[in-house]
Parts: C-alpha cells; structure tokens; sequence
C-alpha cells in the first residue's frame, strides 16, 4: 500500500464510534510518563473489557485513542475494538508533536479499516496536519479519514477547522474528528467534534464546552457524486519523478 502500512478487515456491523486521542486516560503526558505501567494500555489488557462487552451488545466497532504500553516502549495509539470485543487492529500515531517526543514513539505505518465496504483511513490529531498523510489513506482507497485529536480552544481551533476541511475536499473523501472538551493535561480543549462531506462542508457539529454525540451517514452515492465532479484522485500526477526548474531573477 502507497502509506507502508496494513490493512484490518472488521466484523461487519451497523456503528462505528470515534474516540478523541489518550481518550482512556486523558492527554496527560506527565502522569503518562511518571507510571505508565498503570496510565498506558498493554497488549491484553482487562481494562479493555468494559468498552469490548459494550461494542458486542451493540454491535458497534470502536476507535478509542490510548496510551499503549508495547515491549517497553509507549505509544499514542487508535484502539479498533471490532463487534466481537476483539482489539482487532492498533495505528500508532506518526507525526508526534513536539511535546510528545521525549515521551512517545513515532509509529512506522498508517492503518487502513476495511468495515461494510468502507476503507477508513486512521490518523490521530498532529497526522492530520500534514497532507501527506491523508493523502496516503486516499490513495490506499480509503474513503474516509477518521482521526482522534486535542485540538485546543484559539488556534487549536482554528487549525481543525482549517485542516479537516481540505484533506477532505483534497482527497474526496469524508473526515471524521473526534476531539477532547475541557482541560487535560494543561490543555484547554475546543471540543466541536466534527464530519465533514467529500466536498469539505461540515455535515454534523458538536458543542464546544459540553459532551455530545453526533452521528452523519457515509453516503456512497454522495462520495461518487463529488468524486465524478472534483476528480483530484483520478487527475493526480506523481511529481516526484518530474524534473524541476529553478531560476535566479534579479
């Protein structure tokens, strides 16, 4: 796949449910560090059983944003708890921001869901503000980008409503943001998770300062409505393998 990364097939269902990022333990970065034995998830985790119980009795797949503690290295991570209660694939978040290095280590490959004959490609907040990434999950055939985030309230804000909008409409495919409301880890949230359609107009739209749940249906007749009238994905050209010109004026 162009993103080196894999794909998971998910026990087909009716629901899938978004998490913000670190939604398990809140973005706290520092108690994260001080035990993360007890603050981060592991591979078998029993903490994970209330949230696998509630997606068998519902039917529903689940993206949940965690710490994850791996062969003694900690992760963000995107959790996909399928219908069956199974933690059936994990993307490790790939553009870690600034204050998260010392912390966490950078994932090696995107991860693309195959759900109902849906291709979801997975990304977690920093990922999305970088065009390449949703760029990747596009052109693995994904026709949605579905992220977990913090963005915080003034230019957190500002750059959700700037970014989601375009990878979007750039890729043709909807955009799914999950994020985070009040304070964690010193961050004030902005909250106002958010789909917006192939054409990059929001769809659904939550409060900024309360918990909400809002839904939007993935329409394939909407998706090849918008892919037939803005064709980026079909026009697109590999310009890495162009030659460049450069000119020295004045």
């Amino acid at each position: 796949m162009p993103s080196g990364g894999s794909v998971f097939g998910v026990a087909e269902v009716d629901d899938l449910g978004n998490f913000p990022e670190k939604f398990l333990s809140g973005y706290e970065p520092d108690l994260i560090r001080a035990d993360p034995l007890r603050c981060a998830v592991r591979p078998g985790d029993p903490r994970l059983e209330p949230i696998a119980d509630a997606c068998r009795g519902t039917g529903t797949v689940a993206v949940v944003g965690a710490a994850f503690h791996d062969q003694g290295e900690l992760y963000v991570s995107a959790l996909v708890i399928d219908a069956n209660g199974e933690l059936a694939a994990r993307y490790d978040k790939q553009h870690l921001f600034k204050s998260e290095r010392e912390i966490y280590r950078a994932g090696g490959a995107g991860c693309t869901l195959e759900l109902e004959g849906w291709r979801l490609g997975l990304g977690i907040c920093y990922d999305s503000g970088f065009p390449e990434h949703a760029r990747a999950a596009a052109l693995d055939g994904c026709h949605a980008y579905v992220v977990g985030a913090l963005f915080s309230v003034g230019n957190g804000y500002h750059e959700s409503r700037t970014w989601f909008p375009a990878r979007a409409l750039d890729n043709t495919c909807y955009a799914v943001l999950a994020n985070h409301i009040g304070t964690t880890g010193g961050w004030n949230a902005c909250g106002s998770s958010a789909v917006w359609g192939p054409d990059g107009r929001p769809l659904a739209e939550a409060a900024a300062d309360r918990p909400e749940l809002i839904t939007a249906d993935l329409d394939p007749q909407a998706l090849g409505t918008v892919r037939d009238a803005e064709p980026m994905l079909s026009d697109l050209r590999d310009t890495t393998t162009h030659t460049r010109t450069r000119r020295r004026l004045g």
